[in-house]
């Protein structure tokens, strides 16, 4: 290849040699030229030759380090990979496989399965970007570290961390680690997501399929994309043609200056060929609240919505038949404070039209305790606008939210109870009255049985049944463990119902 460098600059030397050569005998021959014309021949020649000359001064096409090429230099530092390892357990029983009844299928499992369990350890692998260098915080998706037990960083120079969970949000897919280097981390430098714009360049950085620090590039392809996955919906997501891959989620999204602008995300299986990112500004409030608490403080405005069906939308002649219906609003809530009243109906919340009680609770979840929010309501053929300041949850009302929501009333564990009930669990909390009809009533729950989980959350005390139930109050249904006796049985419970 350098051989044939060579002999091209050599023909095209040569060719300008000649012309050169031609030139000056027409120069020469010419009369009455000025000294200043010749300085400026000799100066054209001499930029000519230059051209052709080998070493630095000979330039073949554009200049390679372009704005992308920066952007990567100077992010990957902050990136890097994540590995986690979980334990996985696999029931298997070989009376299951044989079309039993379901009446002896049910004996054979509670009786047998359990001597049927077989173990062993996953490894998940993703990737993060450091937020903070000082304090060693990592930001990453919650679904790349789910259910570890270990988690590994392994940063750009191959040296390796564990880190530690500093909290989860699931309903966001975030989640923030911590490591603790000898000396500051390269952090990342946050962008402004608000100001993007349909059809600019973007950089992904990940570990798509294990192959560390894999630099993607795309453009913006839209914005406030909502997705649904594993039964959730996300909402909000910039979506990108540049290559997501399971193992660059929880990497960087980067504008052309290399700011992040969103964190990459590969839950939506169906995806090829586009990417979706969570824009860096919806992360911002979720990690300052897993920083400080450990979990997201879901706005509280002490209001239960409903959906608002087509008879209803007629008969409060609501615009374009869009809103939810206030079905109760709690005494001295912030709620009542600023006006609302069951029968009001709610078409905006700040400046998203709300079309069902799902988009309702999720457009609350972009707004943390404190903040104001502004509600548009449809009241006496009128829209108003009322401004309430969120709390949190007070806490001295799950008892009512649990009758509300899960239509049970709970209460601890005592030694008198469990011996009335012949209970053997000592931790959990018991059910002390279920409301008639109720979805737990229906099925034949009763008063005795022990919740000992609420979704991941492992229930020990009332307290943290409160706090569990607090924390996913605004679900379409939990997940519950319930035990009797020496059984536990899994349910899952639609809220409200």
């Amino acid at each position: 290849m350098r051989a044939g460098r060579a002999l091209a600059h050599f023909r095209h030397f040569r060719h300008f040699s000649s012309l050169m050569i031609e030139y000056s005998k027409k120069f020469s021959a010419r009369k009455n030229t000025n000294f200043r014309t010749k300085r400026l021949t000799v100066i054209f020649v001499i930029l000519g030759l230059a051209t052709f000359l080998p070493g630095k001064t000979y330039s073949a096409g554009f200049p390679r380090e372009n704005a992308i090429v920066k952007a990567v230099k100077k992010v990957s530092p902050a990136v890097v990979n994540i590995s986690s390892e979980y334990e996985v357990i696999k029931r298997s029983n070989p009376f299951f496989d044989f079309g039993l009844d379901p009446f002896f299928e049910s004996f054979f499992r509670d009786f047998f399965e359990h001597n049927y369990q077989r173990r062993y350890k996953r490894n998940s692998l993703g990737s993060g970007v450091i937020i903070d260098g000082n304090r060693g915080y990592i930001l990453t998706n919650e679904h790349v570290i789910a259910r570890s037990a270990k988690i590994t960083v392994t940063l750009r120079d191959e040296r390796e961390f564990e880190a530690e969970l500093v909290g989860a949000a699931p309903d966001f897919d975030l989640a923030v680690l911590r490591i603790h280097p000898k000396e500051p981390l390269p952090a990342i430098q946050m962008g402004n997501p608000d100001d993007l714009m349909i059809g600019e360049t973007v950089i992904a950085i990940g570990n798509p399929f294990g192959f560390s620090n894999t630099v993607t590039t795309g453009v913006i392809s839209a914005l406030n994309r909502s997705i649904q996955a594993e039964n959730r919906i996300y909402r909000d997501f910039i979506q990108t043609d540049a290559s997501i891959n399971p193992g660059n989620s929880g990497g960087p999204l980067l504008n052309i200056n290399g700011e992040l602008i969103g964190i990459n995300t590969a839950i939506y299986s169906k995806a090829h060929g586009i990417g979706f990112a969570i824009p860096i500004n919806k992360a911002k409030r979720v990690i300052d609240d897993l920083v400080k608490y450990g979990e997201v403080q879901i706005a509280w405005l002490g209001l239960f919505a409903q959906d608002l069906d087509p008879r209803l939308a007629r008969y409060f002649s609501v615009p374009e038949a869009k809103g939810v219906l206030i079905a109760e609003v709690t005494d001295h809530s912030p709620a009542r404070e600023a006006g609302l009243r069951p029968g009001d109906i709610i078409t905006f919340v700040g400046n998203k039209r709300v079309s069902s009680r799902q988009a309702y609770y999720a457009t609350i979840r972009d707004f943390a305790a404190g903040d104001i929010i502004p509600i548009t309501i449809w009241k006496d053929t009128k829209a108003y606008v009322v401004r309430p300041r969120s709390r949190t949850f007070p806490e001295e009302l799950a008892e009512d939210l649990a009758y509300n929501l899960l239509g049970v009333r709970v209460e601890k564990i005592s030694v008198a109870r469990r011996l009335k009930f012949r209970v053997s669990a000592k931790s959990g909390v018991m059910l002390a009255e279920l409301r008639p009809n109720s979805y737990l009533h229906r099925i034949g729950a009763r008063p005795g049985d022990v919740i000992r989980k609420i979704n991941e959350i492992t229930v020990k005390t009332l307290n943290g049944f409160n706090r569990g139930l607090i924390k996913y109050r605004q679900r379409d249904s939990v997940v519950l463990l319930i035990e009797r006796g020496n059984q536990q049985y899994y349910v899952t419970v639609k809220m409200g119902a």
